[in-house]
Order: structure tokens, then sequence, then C-alpha cells
């Protein structure tokens, strides 16, 4: 395969797969050209069998919560990166961070950092998927799920110093209701604990009542 037949084939994509190209081709070898191309810096390689298009070559920039996606499935974005996306809290998250059924991983890219923190099917719920810019996609939580994920996730995230550190802002985006139905649905006394808190730490803290 020639760049030129890459460029072709992926030119309008913001990232590809191995697997994507392997097809009709010989993957060995198609594994060595994309090798070659990264150390000739045409090529950025994200993680094993993914891909994106180095500048100037690239048409689209790779959204990273549509990279988080795809790096690993199933995944839906949650905790900080959709409390920052809902702006919900005032600090810059430096890691896309999403929730797994499967192993928990962090995964080093020339484009950012991306951690998945592991859950049980059972709780692998209360996300959505949105669109992004240039057709892309992403699963993301729901903001009252992706508030109890991150309780749910930390030790002592129930107790209202965890929940005062948050700094929750914007709070016309939460639900109590929601808050509530998804605290019951996960069965978790310690979610119950925590919704019951966010109420009081939110309606005393600037007088706005979820």
């Amino acid at each position: 395969m020639k760049y030129i037949d890459l460029l072709e084939k992926v030119g309008d994509l913001p990232f590809f797969s191995t697997r994507f190209l392997a097809a009709g081709e010989n993957l060995v070898q198609v594994r060595l050209q994309l090798a070659r191309w990264v150390k000739a810096g045409r090529l950025i390689k994200l993680h094993k069998g993914f891909y994106t298009l180095a500048e100037p070559y690239r048409k689209i920039k790779p959204e990273l919560y549509s990279i988080a996606k795809s790096l690993k499935s199933p995944s839906y974005v949650s905790l900080q990166s959709a409390l920052s996306w809902y702006g919900l809290i005032p600090e810059f998250v430096p890691s896309t961070t999403s929730i797994t059924t499967t192993r928990p991983q962090t995964i080093e890219t020339p484009l950012g950092r991306f951690e998945y923190r592991h859950v049980r099917k059972s709780f692998f719920w209360g996300y959505k998927m949105i669109e992004l810019p240039e057709k892309q996609k992403v699963f993301l939580a729901d903001a009252e799920k992706a508030l109890l994920d991150l309780v749910y996730l930390t030790t002592g995230g129930d107790k209202e110093e965890f929940l005062m550190e948050l700094r929750l802002q914007n709070l016309d985006k939460l639900s109590k209701e929601t808050l509530r139905k998804y605290a019951e649905k996960s069965g978790s006394p310690k979610l119950t604990r925590a919704v019951t808190k966010i109420e009081k730490i939110t309606t005393k803290g600037d007088g706005v009542e979820l």
C-alpha cells in the first residue's frame, strides 16, 4: 500500500484501526507499513491497532471523547470528564475518564491520557450517545450518573468532606429526582447516603435547591 492509497482510505476519518485497513490486505504487511509511516512522522500511533494521520495530512481533528470510546469497548465517558463537560466542576481535567465493564486501564497516547475504571455489568447504565464535531460520537454519562459513578468508585465518596471538595456548580443541570432514582436503581446504600448529603450541601451552599 502506498501512502496516497492510505490517504484515500482514511483521509476523511479522525482516526482508524489496523483492522479497518486489513480488509483484503496482508495484515503483516499492513502492520509493517504503518510502523514505517509512524517512524517517518506521517502517522501517529494512538494505541495498539489505532492510528491517526499526522499533521498536515490530517483533515479532521480527533475528539478525545471519541477516541476514548474506540480504544476500549464497552465504555462510556464519565466521572470527572463528564462532570467537566456539563460544567459541574470548575477544575481542568487532565485525563479523559471513562467507565468500563472490562479491566481497569490507563492508556497513554501522544494526544492525551485515557483512564478506564471498572464497574460490574449491573451498574453499567445511565449514559447516552452524543454527537461530536465532524460526525464523531461518544457514549457520555448523564450528569447525575457521572456524579454517582465518582462517588461509587471513590473511597469515602459519600463523605461530606469529599462532596464539598468537588465544589459543584451549575446545579440547574442536576435533577434531584434523577439522582434519587439512580441511587435507588443502583441498590447502593453508599449512593443513597451521598444523594442526601448532595441535596443538603447544594441547598446550603448557594440557596439553589435541586
